[in-house]
């Protein structure tokens, strides 16, 4: 999904979204990560840790880490999920 003007949208805004209308975050911002650990779910938090890698990596990580990603999203309890290349 694409929003214009989505980067400029503050992080509170995203979240209440995300919470609202049952969406994972998936993000590179360690912002997103500690919010998930101070507020918890929902939304859940996928955190791409360090990416400062091309997209095309960031969507092999992610297709690549399907199971463990729809294993997370089923666990009430958890809040963050950490993906990073190996």
């Amino acid at each position: 999904m694409s929003l214009p003007g989505l980067l400029e949208t503050p992080d509170s805004v995203i979240w209440e979204f995300a919470k609202t209308h049952g969406f994972a975050i998936i993000t590179a911002d360690m912002d997103f990560y500690e919010m998930a650990n101070a507020i918890g779910p929902p939304p859940k938090v996928i955190w791409l840790r360090r990416c400062d890698y091309p997209t095309a990596m960031a969507e092999r990580l992610i297709r690549g880490q399907a199971i463990r990603i729809a294993d997370f999203l089923e666990d009430p309890e958890r809040a963050v999920l950490i993906l990073q290349p190996q």
